[in-house]
């Protein structure tokens, strides 16, 4: 018997899916906004003006606990509270054994490794959702 990972296409299957798992689980969200690279060509500022193209740079990240997190749009409504702006949303999960929660030290790593992964665009393990909330597959 063949099985497949369930297929995560929107914010609530993320959170359904953290929910369920039998060990403590950490949200971890990094927001890029894209820019257009300093050493662009003019192809990929004609791309960039009509919304295709650029580069995503991470400007804010947040831990949640499960329960600190109703839905997409209370994600949106904290964020938006900062003033600074943003085009995409990455998000994971991040587990500790044992039925503890992540330590403190391991949200913070697991953090500045998903910053790094962004800034290199290397976003392929990431769930990534626009600011509507729509699933983005991102290449």
């Amino acid at each position: 018997m063949q099985t497949t990972a369930p297929t995560l296409s929107s914010f609530n299957d993320f959170l359904a899916a953290a929910r369920a798992q039998p060990d403590a689980q950490r949200l971890l969200f990094v927001f890029g906004v894209a820019e257009l690279p300093p050493t662009h060509s003019p192809g990929q500022a004609i791309r960039f003006r009509e919304g295709r193209g650029g580069a995503l740079s991470p400007v804010m990240c947040v831990d949640k606990a499960i329960g600190e997190l109703a839905d997409f749009p209370a994600l949106v409504a904290e964020s938006r509270s900062t003033g600074q702006p943003w085009d995409v949303v990455f998000a994971a999960a991040l587990a500790a054994p044992a039925g503890r929660e992540p330590s403190e030290p391991e949200v913070e790593q697991a953090l500045r490794s998903m910053i790094g992964a962004v800034h290199r665009g290397a976003v392929e393990r990431f769930l990534a959702f626009d600011a509507e909330g729509r699933s983005l597959l991102l290449s």
